[in-house]
């Protein structure tokens, strides 16, 4: 019975282990020790400080573990939950301040937070630990009702990855089911659950997608795992908003000068620190940047837009090139939007490789960047004629080959050009590069048949975008991580490409290929 007991309490308490969990956020900065640690020599409002950063970190935990795919974080936040309601109301019962019959005045308001404030600013002197305490209680009361809600989506988690059964006692061991003289492993909710789809190959990332249903990929009918998308609980965010809003009547009640340690503030600083310029760059460059035509960007390595092998991602959480996308280089038209989509990879500069977009770079030296002009007189004779007159192909096959030759370097026809869709990476050292971009119509990208009715609409069905830049951009700053700050400018806006046989990769039901005969 012993055992029963401790085995349904336990998994609470280890999820509750604040330095071991997801998201164990730091406490208030006027308080590093828990309230029974410090004793009745510590002031009331420590005390009270303590509780309410801890729910304020807590609150921050369950908003991220809501909207992940992993299961560990739901059962931390379960248990987390448990063990803070439990320890407000010990410590006002230690404490002897009746919770339930001090606030009672305010228990009916509860609901509703305009009156709620109206109560504790209306409240005495003599009760103002008061309005620190019934906001503190009624709160956690609140996040309490979400108890059902978590053990609901923690079922839903059990899809995607593995809920492995908590240790029973601290040194107690389990035998296999199967093979007694091996002990099973112990999980931790700090670590994240193993997927059930967990078996990604590792592919090259520079595979090149061909327009053709005939072409043949790495691995034959391979589908890639679809990512899960998760959308939060309505309900449980509404609840949410409302311990948030009771708490804040309590932050507020606090001496003048009390701070708190908002978590999603840290996590947006931390993610900006990661991905974005510093704040002080633009002011460094602010002449340059005064210019038309002119940005700056921190360009990344390619691993930041990837997701690691064998683990998940909510999908509809918006990626790194959502929060920070590259950089426009003209107006979105029709859903099409021309960008500087640069990464680092082994200390070079590369193009990106989406759907047939390709390009070309090549180093100019120790160049203003501000000196050069749209004919590229200061450029070298060889390099001004290839990349003002280089023309792409107007076939779309032959507009892949040439894309591929670019990447690869292999079977280059412009011998003698130092130009292609990667270069070394020099500090302070200008670079040009000349970036061709293409909307695919849906109907050729698809390679599904069309109707007769859409046939009959070929010009529209195979209205297509694209463009044409030349950019000039400027490494001028190398951080640890291996990205660089640069400063980029356009050159020249020149003609949109064309592709004149996208009939020719449409289909009818039938079968049958679309000929120049429409």
């Amino acid at each position: 019975m012993r055992n029963i007991a401790l085995g349904f309490l336990l998994p609470f308490l280890v999820a509750f282990t604040p330095s071991r969990s997801f998201g164990a956020e730091s406490q208030p900065h006027f308080s590093q020790n828990s309230p029974k640690q410090s004793g009745k020599a510590d002031t009331f409002y420590t005390k009270a400080s303590f509780f309410v950063q801890e729910q304020i970190n807590l609150i921050a935990r369950m908003e991220r573990a809501f909207v992940e795919p992993d299961p560990n974080r739901l059962r931390a936040v379960r248990g987390q939950l448990t063990v803070h309601t439990k320890s407000i109301e010990g410590f006002l019962k230690f404490q002897e301040i009746p919770a339930k019959n001090l606030c009672r005045t305010f228990a009916n308001a509860s609901g509703n937070l305009t009156l709620l404030k109206k109560q504790l600013t209306e409240a005495q002197a003599a009760d103002t630990q008061a309005k620190i305490w019934c906001p503190l209680y009624f709160s956690s009361q609140e996040l309490l009702k979400l108890t059902p809600a978590i053990d609901r989506l923690l079922s839903r988690r059990g899809e995607l990855a593995l809920v492995r059964e908590l240790p029973i006692v601290s040194g107690e061991r389990q035998s296999h089911p199967v093979l007694s003289i091996g002990g099973v492993q112990r999980p931790e909710l700090s670590k994240k659950a193993a997927p059930f789809a967990s078996t990604e190959p590792n592919l090259p990332l520079s595979l090149l997608p061909i327009v053709r249903p005939d072409a043949k990929t790495a691995i034959a009918d391979y589908l890639p795992p679809i990512q899960p998308a998760i959308t939060p609980d309505t309900d449980a965010l509404a609840t949410l908003a409302v311990a948030k809003q009771i708490l804040e009547t309590a932050k507020t009640a606090f001496p003048k000068g009390t701070k708190f340690i908002e978590p999603q503030e840290t996590i947006a600083a931390l993610d900006r620190f990661a991905y974005d310029i510093d704040a002080k760059e633009p002011q460094t460059y602010v002449k340059f940047l005064a210019m038309p035509n002119t940005g700056i960007f921190r360009v990344l390595p390619h691993s930041a837009y990837h997701r690691q092998l064998n683990t998940q991602k909510n999908r509809l959480q918006p990626s790194v090139s959502q929060r920070y996308p590259f950089p426009t280089l003209a107006q979105t038209k029709d859903g099409f939007t021309p960008s500087l989509t640069l990464v680092i990879d082994a200390d070079k500069f590369q193009i990106v490789q989406q759907g047939i977009n390709y390009g070309f770079m090549a180093n100019l030296g120790d160049m203003p960047i501000e000196k050069l002009e749209p004919t590229l007189a200061k450029v070298s004779p060889q390099t001004r004629e290839f990349f003002l007159n280089y023309q792409p192909p107007k076939q779309l096959s032959r507009l892949q080959i040439e894309r591929k030759r670019f990447f690869t370097g292999k079977n280059q026809p412009h011998a003698g050009i130092p130009a292609m869709s990667s270069t070394p990476i020099a500090l302070n050292q200008t670079y040009l590069l000349r970036k061709f971009q293409f909307q695919l119509p849906s109907a050729v990208l698809s390679q599904s048949p069309i109707s007769p009715q859409e046939r009959r609409d070929i010009d529209e069905l195979l209205k297509m975008q694209s463009s044409d830049t030349i950019v000039a951009f400027r490494p001028v700053r190398r951080r640890n991580d291996g990205s660089y700050t640069i400063i980029w400018r356009i050159i020249n806006q020149l003609d949109a490409p064309q592709i004149e046989d996208l009939h020719e990769h449409l289909r009818t039901r039938d079968g049958e290929r679309i000929g120049n005969g429409l």
